[in-house]
């Protein structure tokens, strides 16, 4: 379980022509998939307060002013989680659009977006009465409690918060962030687990009755566990397919069909949730006294190498230089 929290004071670090899109791009390097803002309050970016991280999946609370925010196509080429985000607002009113739907939301209320797809939106809440306006909540596709052919037909739809399990998961992703120290690192895979399991329920009246059926919820458990066994053992180099499909109890043919539900392979997602670990270790300056080599083989890559090339591959630079930028922007 990883915690950043972020002050106010950080609007300082760039010039205010281009401050909104900056500290955007730094919930990026956080995994959250950047866009482009602009502010009705020039020189007020958004910020988050506090960016809670749990193997893979983030949840941030954003401090903002009345903000347009467009994620067009080429941000999407330059960097895309693969994920959703699951906007949630605390305060104020605005509106989302995506793959030809707009929803119109209040405080109370939250939609899904397809990090791979470009949205617009909008948001009209006062930053004084409200300092914290959006919580936000990643979830990797995979990761995501149902199908992507299904989620991707609920997104800029709204969803209440304000009674039934809507309400119960409004309630546990604002605690779990405001209150991150109740909990400790052997609690991750419990928290998400729970967190994925409280946002199908909460989607659930939009759902057709039979992904509500018992074969689907035990489909959904089995991801959990696999994924959970894959976040736990990512520093072995030995981890495949083979492995992954032994501890979860299945054949490694049903494995495969399994990830190619949501156009992956095991090997893929493997090395995909390798990358991000080490990307960030790259980027912390608590580990900057760790060769690459170093941080590459405490992630599984046994091979500098193969890791260099992979890194570059993904990221579009070597991991040297990838740190040394990194190195720069703090």
């Amino acid at each position: 379980m990883h915690i950043d929290d972020f002050g106010a004071d950080r609007s300082a670090e760039s010039s205010p022509a281009n401050a909104a899109q900056e500290h955007w791009q730094q919930q990026g390097v956080l995994d959250l998939a950047p866009s482009l803002i602009h502010s009705d309050e020039p020189g007020e970016p958004v910020l988050p307060g506090r960016v809670l991280e749990l193997q893979g999946v983030q949840v941030a609370m954003l401090n903002h002013g009345p903000i347009q925010v467009r994620r067009p196509t080429s941000l999407i080429r330059q960097f895309d989680p693969e994920a959703y985000n699951i906007n949630l607002f605390l305060a104020g009113d605005g509106g989302l659009s995506q793959a030809g739907r707009q929803a119109r939301l209040t405080a109370g209320q939250f939609a899904l977006l397809d990090t791979s797809r470009p949205y617009e939106g909008w948001r009209r809440c006062d930053r004084v009465s409200a300092p914290r306006s959006t919580l936000a909540l990643q979830i990797p596709r995979l990761m995501m409690p149902l199908p992507s052919n299904v989620a991707d037909r609920l997104t800029a739809i709204p969803f209440d918060t304000r009674h039934g399990m809507g309400a119960v998961f409004a309630r546990w992703v604002t605690g779990l962030v405001r209150h991150p120290s109740y909990f400790t690192h052997d609690d991750v895979s419990t928290l998400v687990s729970v967190t994925t399991t409280l946002l199908a329920a909460a989607l659930a009246p939009h759902l057709n009755s039979a992904l509500r059926d018992s074969s689907e919820a035990r489909r959904r458990r089995l991801r959990f566990q696999i994924d959970d066994f894959i976040q736990r053992n990512l520093a072995n180099p030995a981890l495949g397919a083979e492995a992954v499909a032994a501890a979860a109890q299945i054949s490694v043919r049903q494995l495969y069909e399994l990830f190619a539900e949501y156009d992956r392979t095991p090997a893929a997602w493997i090395r995909h949730l390798r990358l991000e670990r080490c990307r960030r270790d790259l980027a912390d300056p608590r580990l900057r006294c760790f060769p690459v080599h170093a941080i590459a083989a405490r992630w599984g890559f046994a091979d500098p190498t193969t890791f260099s090339r992979a890194f570059r591959a993904a990221y579009g630079m070597p991991p040297g230089h990838y740190r040394r930028l990194s190195r720069s922007d703090n």
